[in-house]
């Protein structure tokens, strides 16, 4: 977490900084995090059928996936979640950890980045700095800013939501 956050001190990318209690799932975040400003998300991790392709895909934290339809949308034939170690190897992450932040870990771009055009709309957006015992908000100027100072590549597209 320190290299990032010199990362994005170093490159003038404004952020608040908020400790916690480790944070698992969208239910902690929501138990636990619900006074913080910003956005909250979700952030998934997956391969292709093939494992030749990862992607991170960010989405409001309420969004429930239509993964066949996803699928489509990230031009794959199939996707599923990433395992620890893939997770481990692409992004340098432990389960729990994953955030839009998480491609700082990701110097030679092998997972493609998607954000949800509806969570892009957002002004202000809450990650965790590559621990679940922090949580950043980072306004969309700013995580601009971050995306820009690495020369990310991203998509920003409309990802499919699964019925009730």
């Amino acid at each position: 977490m320190s290299d990032l956050l010199q990362f994005l001190d170093d490159n003038n990318i404004a952020y608040e900084h908020f400790q916690h209690e480790p944070v698992f799932t969208v239910a902690d975040v929501q138990r636990l995090l619900g006074h913080i400003p910003g956005t909250k998300t979700k952030n998934l991790f997956f391969r292709d059928q093939k494992g030749k392709r990862h992607f991170l895909v960010v989405v409001p934290d309420e969004l429930r996936v239509d993964m066949k339809a996803l699928a489509k949308v990230l031009d794959a034939k199939r996707i599923s979640f990433g395992s620890p170690d893939r997770l481990k190897k692409h992004l340098g992450l432990e389960p729990g950890s994953v955030s839009l932040l998480a491609v700082y870990n990701d110097a030679p771009q092998n997972v493609e980045l998607f954000i949800d055009r509806g969570l892009w709309a957002n002004e202000r957006f809450q990650f965790h700095p590559l621990v679940n015992t922090a949580t950043l908000v980072v306004d969309r100027a700013n995580l601009q800013k971050f995306l820009g100072a690495l020369d990310r590549d991203y998509q920003v597209v409309d990802v499919p939501a699964r019925n009730p």
